[in-house]
């Protein structure tokens, strides 16, 4: 599936160095889940698969302005390069955050994309559930 018009108008929006890290996620996002859906979701690019959230980024104010990688299901992928949420957090999202496009490491990218298709915790009926979290078999 192409990258949305949306995500690309979000990628064209930030400055030229944060532009060539969103543009380069998105290219390795797509190459690597073409059976996702992708749209711009609470203002930011995100990746489904079957209407539950797997990956996306987002420019943040803090931590230097970072792009910040995540992935919904990213603490259980047991992987040293991705930042856990902090241990109160009920989620099990981990990411990676990039001040520079080199520091994306394709190789890496590329195993922690394929476990998000592998490794996913039921994100779209955590209202349904109470905010209780199931793994999709």
């Amino acid at each position: 599936m192409p990258i949305s018009a949306e995500i690309l108008a979000y990628n064209k929006a930030q400055s030229a160095a944060d532009r060539k890290i969103c543009d380069a996620l998105a290219r390795a996002i797509e190459r690597n889940l073409a059976q996702a859906e992708c749209k711009v979701w609470h203002r930011h690019p995100v990746w489904f698969i079957d209407g539950n959230p797997i990956v996306g980024y987002s420019k943040l104010k803090a931590d230097g302005g970072a792009i910040r990688l995540m992935f919904w299901s990213g603490e259980s992928f047991d992987e040293p390069g991705l930042q856990k949420d902090p241990p109160e957090s009920r989620f099990k999202s981990a990411g990676a955050r990039y001040t520079d496009a080199g520091q994306i490491v394709e190789k890496d990218l590329r195993r922690w994309l394929d476990k998000s298709v592998e490794i996913q915790w039921d994100y779209k009926n955590l209202v349904k559930r109470r905010g209780r979290l199931v793994r999709v078999k």
